[in-house]
Order: C-alpha cells, then structure tokens, then sequence
C-alpha cells in the first residue's frame, strides 16, 4: 500500500476498495503515515466524500484498529449517546447517569472540543482528579457497579480514530458526513453497544447548517450503524442558540449540577435530555413508548437517583466525594466576571451560535491546536434564551475571563451574536424530527 496513492485516487474520485481503506487506516494508526499524508486524505475525503460502502469499510477499519469490548457480564442492556456537537450541549453529562439510575449500562466514550464545539472530555477535566483514561479494569468495574463511566478514548479503543481526530480538527475537514461517521461509529461500535441514540444538531451552531445536511449526516450514522448490529435512531435538534444557559468548561459542570438537582426544569436543555432518556430507555427494552421512558427518567431525577450514580461515578473517576454537594468548591473560578448587557430594548430574536463557541475559544476555552492547553474557568453563563423580552441595560448573559481585557473584548463579541428586534420571534422546536434505518 503506497498512502500518497490511495490520496490519489480520493483526490481525483475514485472508489476506494475495503482493502486499501483497511491497509491505509492500520498503517496510519500505527504512526507509518506521515501526519500530511492524514492531513490530505481527510482533504480528499472532504471534497471528494464517500460511497456508502467505502464509508462502512472506513468505520469497521477503524473501529478494528484496537480493541473490541465485550459486556457480557454487565447484566444490563448496554446503551449509549452521541451529539454531533454544539453550543452549550452538556446533554451527555446528565443522561447517562440517569439513564443508568433506570437500568441501563453506559460506557460513554467522549470526545474533546471540535472545532468551535465544547468537548465532554474537557469539561469534565474541570473537576479535580477526575480520571478520563482509566484502565481497562477500572473502566469495566465501574460500568458493572455504578451504571455508567463518561471517559475518552484509550490507546486500545479505536486508536486510528484518535489520531485522525485531532488531524481533522485543525485542518477544516471537521464537517465530511463520512469522517464524521466512521469517527462517531468506530468508537461506539468498539465499546460494544446494543444500542446507540444519535443527536444530530442542526443549525447556526452547528456542524451541519441546513435541514438537508442533517438528514445526510443522521440518514448515514443510523444506516452504517444499524448495518453493523447495533439497533440506532437519531433526533435532530437545533443548535441556533447555546442549549444550556452556560458556555465553557467548568461553567457547563456547575449548569449540569443545578439540572441534577431540578433547578434547569422547563428549558430546552430539560427537553432534549429527556427526549433522549426515553429513547434509550425504549431502544433497550426497559420501557414500552417514549411517554414511559420519559416518566421513568423524570422519577429518576426527583428522587435523587440520578444525582446519586453521578457523584459515585465522579467519585469512581478520581473526582471528589462530595463534588455534587460543593461544586464551588471544586471548580475553580475566572479571575474577572462581568455582565453583558443588552444595547437596546427589544426582544432576542436570532443568534449567531457558532460565534459564541468561537468567542469560548478566544477567551482560552478551546483549543486552536492540539496542544493547546485549556483554561477550564472561562466561558459564559446566565445566558438568556431566544424569545426573551429585554430592556436597555438589562443582563444578557455573564462572561467569566483571565483579565479585563478578555473580558472587554468577549462582552462586545457575545452581544455583536444577537439579534435585539422589535417584535417576539417565532421560536424553533428543540426536537426537529426523528430518523430511523432505511
């Protein structure tokens, strides 16, 4: 296998064969391939794209370049969740522990910001200890005992998947319906699912902008998945605002804290952790219809169950015991806070999201290149939702940054983000629509 020819042949539109995508992923994830070589076959990719089944052959290559789990003494139907990614999406920090809190096992395998997107793995680097590569032992344990354990990828999971990853990151090759899906589907596929629910996020914040993009994506993941065994659908939902009221890293811990606790009821966020509660609940069989998974998550969170297996899994993690009771304690906090402030009187109408990701960014919470470290204090909070009547003056949301500077500049960035109209907008549903297997 020569790499510069299978670049070739992308580059100029051919149809690779299983072999060469196999033989072309093992080599890169055994470091033989030069990180221009992956640079520009993800390039090729891009503008080229994939057939279906060169796209199956990506995922199983990848997906065969480590280790495959096996759940077999879990006792429990082993589920899990994906987001393409978007603006204030913590979704995931609270879902597993409550779908595990109703039976389910979840060995969430996450990802680190992408793009203008937040990372799970990078928020949860805001609590102190927590441990995002456990061994193999310990990660297997605390999925049998506690319900589930949000980690990243080991060296043994899917390790052509994370090189490939970072290189796409920083190369604008980040939104390839066929990079997107053999990354998302190698990593569940080794964790050894039974089922997998996706949330396709579609819109200003999101890697996929229009209807038509979306269901490409979501048609895609919940095709090759469904092919290679493991029961999938998707709900699409929209990203053209922040999801939670908070943006940022320790920011979304403490949003995720006030939502275990039932402080975040009748939001957006309410709706599409829910909604995918119950699709997991009825995809693995401990529920009849949606309107049951749903109850059954709502009890989880009222009696404190839900709350309860996050802070053992924190615990488990390397976290502190008592993370869920003082937060404040534990997340450190930005040096300087400070009000944004509506320019005008009106009500927030529309939202540019991805600019606030990018905005994240500027102020340290994300990454430009991969080696970047992350200031976890940053972000935004207190955001105020679409449909929000406003006065002049009134509180918008609130930054927190490393200086005044920052701050400055990231108070007129947010707020250059939105639109201040005379009239109340029509809102968006949160849920857009629903994609099952061909």
């Amino acid at each position: 296998m020569i790499p510069q020819e299978i670049i070739r042949r992308k580059r100029d539109g051919e149809t690779l064969g299983a072999e060469e995508i196999s033989a072309f992923i093992a080599a890169m994830a055994q470091q033989e391939i030069a990180e221009a070589q992956v640079g520009a076959f993800a390039m090729a990719t891009w503008f080229r794209g994939m057939t279906p089944a060169e796209t199956v052959a990506l995922t199983i290559a990848m997906r065969d370049s480590g280790e495959v789990l096996d759940w077999g003494d879990v006792g429990r139907p082993v589920a899990d969740k994906h987001s393409t990614g978007g603006i204030g999406d913590n979704v995931s920090l609270m879902l597993a522990p409550i779908v595990a809190a109703c039976g389910l096992a979840v060995p969430m395998i996450s990802g680190r910001g992408l793009g203008h997107t937040g990372g799970t793995l990078d928020k949860l680097e805001s609590i102190p200890g927590y441990t995002i590569m456990p061994d193999g032992d310990r990660f297997r344990r605390i999925v049998r005992d506690i319900g589930c354990a949000i980690i990243g990828q080991t060296a043994a999971l899917a390790p052509a998947d994370k090189r490939l990853y970072a290189i796409r990151d920083v190369t604008a090759t980040v939104d390839s319906v066929p990079l997107i899906t053999a990354s998302i589907l190698s990593k569940k596929l080794a964790a050894g699912l039974q089922t997998l629910a996706l949330d396709v996020k579609i819109g200003s914040g999101a890697f996929m902008t229009t209807v038509e993009d979306a269901i490409e994506l979501a048609q895609s993941l919940v095709d090759v998945a469904n092919g290679a065994g493991v029961r999938t659908s998707a709900l699409m939902t929209d990203m053209n605002e922040p999801l939670a009221d908070a943006a940022g890293n320790a920011v979304e811990l403490r949003n995720c804290v006030d939502f275990l606790a039932g402080r975040k009821t009748g939001t957006r966020l309410e709706s599409v952790v829910l909604a995918f509660a119950a699709e997991m609940l009825v995809q693995g069989g401990l529920a009849a219809d949606a309107a049951a998974g749903e109850a059954q998550a709502r009890a989880a969170l009222a009696d404190g169950r839900a709350a309860e297996v996050f802070a053992r899994m924190v615990a488990a993690l390397g976290g502190p015991t008592d993370f869920l009771e003082r937060p404040e304690t534990y997340l450190a906090k930005a040096p300087v806070t400070r009000a944004i402030v509506a320019p005008q009187a009106g009500w927030l109408a529309a939202c540019k999201a991805r600019d606030i990701g990018m905005a994240v960014i500027e102020l340290g919470g994300g990454r430009r290149l991969p080696t970047d470290a992350i200031d976890h204090r940053v972000g935004f909070d207190h955001i105020l939702p679409l449909g929000t009547r406003v006065e002049k003056g009134d509180a918008v949301a609130m930054v927190h940054a490393a200086d005044e500077a920052a701050a400055e500049s990231a108070q007129k960035a947010f707020i250059d983000c939105y639109t201040i109209a005379e009239r109340e907008p029509v809102l968006r549903p949160v849920i857009v629509r629903r994609v099952d297997p061909r």
